[in-house]
């Protein structure tokens, strides 16, 4: 019989890190400096532990190999996706991604990373960093060697309930402030364009990946494109932010009795409210910050109360 997933969270500490996951969401983090909570991993730098049922203590890795049915027998190598809840207590680094076939080449056969950002909550005029001015490669590598970083990158203003994509070869970086939802592929490469000549601990500039950010960077920018689409169904307001080979990302508002049934096996946060979540006749309850998998082919299912979820599927 099909039961959720519910999962512990792995928390990444980051010099940009701050305390926001325990502030907002209960969190029990290592330091006052924790940047990110991987709440939906099986990526061997932070993995995923199934904390109920019969699969509890197993991580999302073995689960992924062992019992392929809970997903469909997807015949991916790895588990494709990655959530993440992201705490921007000061600026990031100006960074890219690479896509599949440039990382499978540089970074050891990994995934490469598309992914796209649901803003929690930000600073009043919180801004990111969303693409670049450049019309030619040489344009792009001229305004790097003079450092014209104020010219180069384009600055977005930003507000709660935001959606952004964010596709690979996107220059991108969140700004101070901001707590996103992240959906991505599952991997963990990133090129660091700029840092803004920051240094870590021990007083050393922070590493830079000029000549692979040059490599893989869309050049001119191109705005990735997303329209939301809002449905409307007893007990919640569904928004389908994007539809896309990596992923398809939701937001659920739950209002009351809502019955959903999909075939993939889908992945959810809960950011805000609570809820009951009833699956072949048991019931669990859901609460903010809890991060858990839907089953493939689970069948019908409902969630009763007032929450707002972020839920994907591949």
């Amino acid at each position: 019989m099909a039961e959720p997933l519910f999962l512990q969270p792995v928390f990444q500490e980051r010099i940009w890190g701050g305390t926001a996951l325990k502030d907002k969401f209960g969190y029990d983090i290592p330091s006052d400096y924790t940047g990110e909570c991987w709440g939906i991993s099986a990526h061997p730098n932070g993995q995923s532990i199934v904390k109920n049922g019969k699969y509890a203590r197993q991580s999302l890795t073995d689960l992924w190999k062992k019992q392929p049915h809970l997903f469909g027998h997807h015949q991916s190598d790895v588990f494709p996706l990655l959530t993440k809840i992201l705490d921007a207590n000061t600026d990031l680094s100006v960074q890219v991604h690479p896509d599949d076939e440039y990382a499978n080449v540089h970074e050891n056969g990994e995934l490469g990373k598309t992914e796209c950002w649901y803003i929690v909550d930000c600073e009043q005029d919180a801004e990111i960093i969303f693409g670049h001015t450049a019309e030619t490669k040489e344009e792009f590598i001229e305004s790097i060697e003079k450092s014209e970083w104020n010219h180069l990158l384009k600055r977005v203003k930003i507000k709660p309930g935001d959606f952004f994509y964010i596709p690979s070869g996107t220059i991108h970086a969140l700004g101070k402030g901001t707590i996103v939802l992240e959906t991505q592929q599952s991997s963990d490469t990133t090129y660091r364009l700029y840092d803004y000549d920051r240094v870590d601990q021990n007083g050393n500039l922070r590493e830079l990946h000029i000549d692979k950010s040059i490599d893989v960077t869309m050049i001119p920018h191109k705005n990735a494109k997303s329209t939301p689409e809002t449905t409307i169904i007893q007990g919640a307001e569904i928004t389908k932010f994007v539809e896309l080979p990596y992923f398809t990302v939701y937001k659920w508002d739950i209002s009351g009795k809502a019955r959903f049934k999909f075939t993939p096996f889908l992945l959810a946060t809960v950011l805000e409210g609570e809820a009951i979540l009833t699956l072949n006749e048991c019931k669990y309850p859901i609460t903010k910050g809890e991060h858990f998998i839907i089953p493939a082919q689970a069948g019908e299912f409902e969630l009763e109360g007032n929450a707002m979820l972020i839920t994907s599927h591949i």
